[in-house]
Parts: structure tokens; sequence; C-alpha cells
């Protein structure tokens, strides 16, 4: 190892100190030749960034995925609730929910340059915001407004209002993006929309507190969380006859599925054959397979499961526990608990870099970051955020 100074003076080190401080070093290195087989090899012009809504400083925390570090630190607006990133333009909107009573608005950040390219007025207390498969729409929930806003995102305007239920949580686009799913929780209520029209065809009554959403792959069914008691809604969406004889069909409640105390979160397998759901006051989850609509069991994780995310390859399900410095983790194929990964205090969001091998989870408590490496399930560094770190989006992209 050799130390310069400004005046070029060398001190040598023998070759046996060497060894032993890089093995020091390496760890804390940046991504060099130190794990050259445990990190993607990029092309010169990729970018990957992850972003982070801080609710408490009006921010969204930007890192730089390729090289695991903080990139800035973006003003958006006043507090900051939820994040997209859009799948076909190289933006990203965050949801400003405002002041209480007030109305909110969503900032267009140009994922190319990480600033701010525009904002665009929202109604009342917006909570949530999704986009849709061609990424030319974009849906907010305004939760003081009982309503959603559909947004174009190339002209960056409000181009239709659609009243739901009361205090809507949560929206979801179905795949082949001609249905909208709405969660009011305050209505205890799911509004279903068809897009094309932009008129409400369906509302699913009788699940009290809805809060979250998934759809399946192939848009027909959808399953809605219902936070304020133990069950989750299966609900058949609507479809046209096909040409190939398969009837068509309308929307109506399939069943109600027994699972734990306050399901907040849904966590849909990539192949959408199963549901796992995030019991808060059971600290457990619960599996649901979604073809059957039967709930094939519950098994303890830690203390307040709140979001679930299923690896790419359909074999893990990574859990953030609230009220813990936790994230466990669950075989799939095994059905059992087979990891607990030591993070900061609160981790209640949770994202995979697009290689998957690195898990960003946003800890609310503490104000950071952890950055975990899944292929040993072991914590790799710790970012700080800003204060109230709430929700986490992962856009990756190549530039000429």
């Amino acid at each position: 190892m050799i130390f310069q100074s400004p005046r070029t003076r060398v001190l040598q080190v023998s070759p046996l100190k060497l060894g032993i401080a890089l093995l020091f070093l390496c760890p804390f290195a940046l991504l060099t030749a130190c794990r050259p087989h445990d990190f993607p090899q990029y092309d010169q012009g990729y970018r990957e960034y992850a972003y982070v809504t801080n609710g408490g400083s009006g921010t969204v925390s930007v890192y730089d995925v390729v090289n695991v570090r903080v990139d800035r630190e973006i003003p958006v607006g006043q507090n900051p609730i939820a994040v997209v990133a859009n799948p076909a333009r190289n933006e990203v909107y965050v949801v400003n929910s405002g002041m209480p009573g007030g109305a909110g608005s969503v900032a267009v950040i140009n994922a190319e340059n990480n600033a701010v390219a525009a904002t665009i007025p929202a109604h009342k207390l917006p909570v949530a915001i999704t986009v849709d498969t061609g990424g030319n729409l974009a849906y907010v929930v305004n939760s003081g407004s009982n309503s959603i806003s559909v947004l174009d995102l190339k002209t960056r305007r409000e181009v239709a209002q659609i009243g739901v239920g009361e205090d809507p949580a949560a929206a979801r686009v179905s795949p082949d993006g001609n249905t909208l799913i709405v969660a009011n929780r305050g209505g205890n209520s799911v509004s279903i929309i068809d897009t094309s029209t932009r008129k409400v065809r369906s509302v699913v009554e009788g699940c009290p507190g809805a809060s979250d959403l998934v759809v399946l792959p192939d848009s027909s069914k959808a399953f809605a969380a219902c936070t304020g008691g133990h069950q989750i809604l299966a609900i058949q969406l609507a479809h046209e006859a096909r040409p190939d004889g398969h009837p068509g069909t309308t929307d109506r409640l399939e069943s109600f599925l027994d699972v734990g105390r306050a399901p907040v979160q849904l966590a849909l397998k990539p192949d959408g054959g199963e549901i796992f759901v995030s019991n808060s006051l059971s600290n457990s989850i619960s599996e649901i397979y979604a073809n059957t609509d039967d709930v094939a069991g519950a098994y303890l994780m830690g203390a307040d499961p709140v979001r679930g995310l299923v690896s790419a390859d359909n074999s893990l399900l990574y859990v953030g526990n609230l009220h813990s410095e936790e994230v466990t983790v669950y075989s799939i194929e095994d059905g059992k608990r087979v990891a607990a990964i030591h993070v900061g205090d609160g981790p209640s969001a949770l994202a995979f870099s697009a290689a998957g091998h690195l898990l960003f989870v946003v800890d609310a408590r503490s104000g950071d970051v952890a950055v975990v490496r899944t292929k040993n399930r072991q914590m790799f560094t710790m970012l700080p955020a800003g204060r109230g770190p709430n929700a986490i989006a992962v856009k990756a992209f190549k530039v000429s």
C-alpha cells in the first residue's frame, strides 16, 4: 500500500500488512473489484435510482443504486406521502398531501437529471397514486375529496375527476388497463371504475377500513384488504366474451377470506399464484391461493408486520415489521420463516433494485434507509434519509 502526500512522499508497507488492510477496507469501499461477482456489471449509460419520500422534510431523498450512495435531496412540496415510477417514461411522481383540509399536489421528477420538472395541482388530501401500464395516465387518490384525479402525464394536467366512496386510501389499475379499483377506507367499500368511460360501474360493500389492493396479472380478479376487521375480499372483475369461447363476466364479490387481525397490506407473487397478507395486529402473515380463494395458513413474522415484498423468482417473501428493527424472510416453498435481517428502527416500506441483488428498506422511526444484500440476506450499508421517510420507488433506465 502506498500513501502519498502532496509532496509525493512514499511510505512502503509490507505485503502481509497490505493484505490485512485490504480485508478491512473492502467492505467499506465503493462497489469496485472487491466484489466483482456479487453486483451486476452495468453499461456506461445505465442509470438506476431509488426515491424515498420524507414527509417531515418536504423532500425526496434520491439514492444512486449503481454506486449505493446518496445522490441528492430534492424539495418537492408539503408532506410528501407516496411515490411511483413511470414504467415507460423517465419520470417519477410524488404525492404531496399538503396541509390538513387543504389541497395537495403531484411533483413530477425528471429521473435523468433528478430535478422537479413540473407540479400538478391535486384536490384535498391526496394520499396515493398509480400509473397505467402504458405510462400515459396517472390516477391520484384524493382522500379529502372522495375522488380520483385522472392525470394526462404527457400534458401534465388533470383531465377528469371521478367520485368514489368516503375516504379513499388506495387505487390499482388492472394490467389490461380496462379497470381501476379503489379502496374506500371510510366507506368500507371498493369502487370499480371503467377506465374508458371513467365512470364507476360497480361498488362492493362490506370491507371495513378498506386499505390495500392487488389485481391478478390476467386482470380477472382483485383482492382488497379490510384493515378494520380480519378479512380479504376476493372480487371477480368484468370482462367481455373472448374469441376463444370464454364467456363474459360481470363484477361480483366472490368471497370473504378470513385472515389475521388488521390486514394492512397485500403482496402478490409475480406469477400471480399466491397473495401474502400482512396482519398488523396478529404479528403474522396469511397465505392465500389466488385462483381458488383458499387461505393456506398463518405464520408468525415479527412485531407489527406492515409491508411484504416477494422476490422476482417467486421464492421469498420479505416482511417489514414496524415495531422492530427487523425484516423477516419467509420461504414460500418451505412454508416457514428462514431469516431475520437487522435493519433500522421501524421498517415500513420496501423495494428491490432492478436486478434484485439489493433490497432497500425505509426505516420510519430511525429516519434512514437500510440496504440489504439479498444474496446473503445481510445489511450492506445504512444511508441517511430526511425526516419521516414513508415510501419508496425505484427507476432504472439507459441514457445515450
